[in-house]
């Protein structure tokens, strides 16, 4: 289960996501080791809810990162947003922690777990915090150095707080403005980002503890300043200025473009979009294109990170946003990590080209020899199709070096309207061949006929007539309609390809495609006799008339819907009336 695409994953940190074959997404997960991790579903051993979810799995995508600490907030931010079912743990009352601050009507610090976002609105709220013991270790320690509000209530006096100097004693005195302002403006610097405010301000602690030969509290200090490395190891994906942003950078490699969009949301990386297009105009052309047009149809942020490759004045101009080129810090590390993405979605995408190009050319040589021919290029396959003898049709589809050739794929209407599956194929073989004669054109190496040897006697008999020498060969399905055997139309051999695993998937894909374009061909034959069928009943519309109504309108169902003056622009009035009312009556 996923061998191949399991060998493309990279051996770096991320977060990854599994969906469902509804495309939605049923559990996010983070990994140190996204190769390792995603390797333990699908080639280990999964019991319980694990193996329930395994089990719905239709595919998987990640998006890298350069930390586990990045991988663990990506996780949760991704969480939050689609729900995904199988993720338990974080969908009970178990939330993360935010650090809130609180600045009326006295200022104080806590840590708060948020279920909604709508909750959050409006406050002073930083995190989500990946340790829950750093952040209220955090909170903790920021009391200790400034004297905010302790008390959950009102007291009616000053408490102990007050008197070892971590309280101004708001309930009792008077408080000074300029120095609440000065303590909020400290607290809240360090919680956006500014690490060297909390750690002078405890340097400053220990020193004037160890000058009072207060050694055990300026100890304790010391170990919290320690401790604190803990909290300030910050996720690098996260901007604490809560700026709507989208970050895009790309990959270019031997004309193919890969480009991906991270999402930026409150400061958070909430996921992201990403493409691979095969290049025609410059690279400044190119992203220039797919960067307007992608966001005529998307929302757009305030802010867009991305390199300098891109004209930034016109895009700036033409959809209102403003575009950003950073040089240094946790932007810069933002773009760095998306165009690591770039990267590795390119390589990866490349690398599995290569991987089904590889089995194709395998699978095509190893038919070869099932079959001793001298070489196999190119390969025409027929299928059949009617409806009791009426609507004959016939398609056929070309691979070239096992890859589907469509603008050599054809189409037949055979003249003989009879359930007779022989003389169906020696017609459609002898008109193709035939063409072919007449027109000079190459010969395919190998024909298949989709059928037995019923089949293969009739083509070979075509053939003869022409005094043409093409191998055929028949692909015969079994009671479920999957491709069972291949049958040697030299020596009517059946060759079992149970043991064939890449020839079988080669020869289900080719049977698969000429059965899908035959039926769609037949449908579209039958639904226009029928309509025919039916006009035929309205006195006043000959052929004439008929053909001209299939082509304005192209179905009854359309028809139908259609006014009488739309109608009376292609029949006369009262043949337009004549015909609303047949129509009426067969409802």
């Amino acid at each position: 289960m996923f061998k191949e695409e399991l060998k493309l994953v990279p051996h770096l940190p991320g977060s990854y996501q599994m969906i469902n074959k509804e495309g939605i997404i049923i559990y996010v997960g983070k990994a140190k080791d996204l190769n390792k991790r995603l390797h333990s579903y699908f080639r280990g051993t999964v019991t319980g809810k694990t193996a329930l979810m395994v089990s719905e799995v239709d595919h998987f995508t990640y998006i890298v990162t350069k930390t586990e600490t990045e991988s663990f907030i990506l996780e949760l931010n991704l969480i939050k947003k689609y729900d995904p079912k199988y993720n338990i743990l974080l969908k009970d009352d178990k939330t993360y922690p935010y650090i809130e601050y609180i600045s009326k009507p006295f200022p104080s610090l806590k840590v708060s777990r948020y279920t909604s976002i709508k909750k959050r609105d409006k406050k002073q709220i930083f995190g989500p915090y990946p340790n829950a013991y750093a952040a209220r270790r955090i909170v903790n320690l920021i009391n200790r150095l400034y004297p905010l509000k302790k008390c959950e209530n009102m007291p009616n006096k000053v408490c102990l707080y007050y008197h070892i100097g971590e309280c101004l004693g708001y309930c009792a005195k008077n408080i000074n403005e300029a120095k609440v302002q000065k303590m909020e403006e400290d607290i809240l610097s360090f919680l956006r980002g500014n690490d060297k405010i909390l750690i002078d301000k405890i340097m400053e602690k220990i020193e004037i503890l160890s000058k009072n030969l207060n050694f055990e509290k300026a100890l304790e200090l010391r170990n919290e300043l320690n401790y604190i490395k803990v909290v300030l190891d910050k996720q690098k994906v996260e901007l604490h200025d809560f700026v709507n942003r989208d970050v895009i950078s790309y990959y270019y490699l031997n004309g193919y473009l890969s480009i991906q969009i991270f999402f930026i949301r409150n400061g958070k990386l909430l996921g992201g979009h990403s493409n691979i297009i095969n290049t025609v105009a410059s690279l400044e052309e190119e992203l220039n294109l797919y960067i307007y047009s992608y966001y005529g149809k998307h929302e757009r942020p305030k802010e867009i990170l991305i390199d300098n490759v891109v004209n930034k004045e016109i895009l700036s101009n033409l959809l209102e946003i403003n575009f950003v080129t950073p040089q240094k810090g946790k932007k810069k590390e933002l773009l760095n990590m998306c165009y690591m993405n770039a990267k590795l979605n390119l390589e990866r995408e490349i690398e599995s080209f290569k991987q089904n190009e590889k089995r194709t050319i395998d699978a095509n040589n190893r038919l070869k020899e099932l079959l001793n021919l001298p070489f196999l290029n190119t390969i025409e396959t027929f299928d059949n199709s009617n409806l009791f003898g009426s609507y004959s049709v016939s398609g056929m589809v070309v691979f070239k070096n096992g890859k589907p050739s469509k603008s050599d794929y054809r189409k037949f209407k055979i003249s003989l309207d009879k359930n007779d599956d022989y003389h169906m194929m020696e017609e459609v073989i002898y008109r193709r061949y035939f063409r072919l004669l007449t027109e000079e054109k190459n010969m395919p190496d190998l024909i298949f006929v989709d059928g037995g040897i019923n089949q293969i006697n009739a083509c070979k008999e075509s053939l003869a007539k022409l005094n043409i020498n093409i191998p055929v060969c028949g692909l015969k399905k079994d009671d479920h309609h999957r491709t069972k055997t291949l049958i040697n139309g030299d020596t009517m051999e059946e060759i079992d390809l149970t043991n064939e695993k890449d020839v079988f998937n080669y020869l289900t894909r080719i049977q698969d495609e000429v059965h899908r374009y035959t039926i769609n061909y037949h449908k579209q034959i039958r639904s226009k006799g029928a309509l025919g069928s039916v006009l035929s009943n309205v006195e006043g519309i000959g052929d004439k008339r008929k053909k001209e109504l299939l082509k304005t309108f192209g179905s009854l169902e359309k028809i139908k819907n259609a006014s009488i003056e739309d109608l009376s622009k292609i029949l006369p009035l009262n043949v337009a009336e004549e015909l609303k009312k047949y129509l009426s009556e067969m409802s």
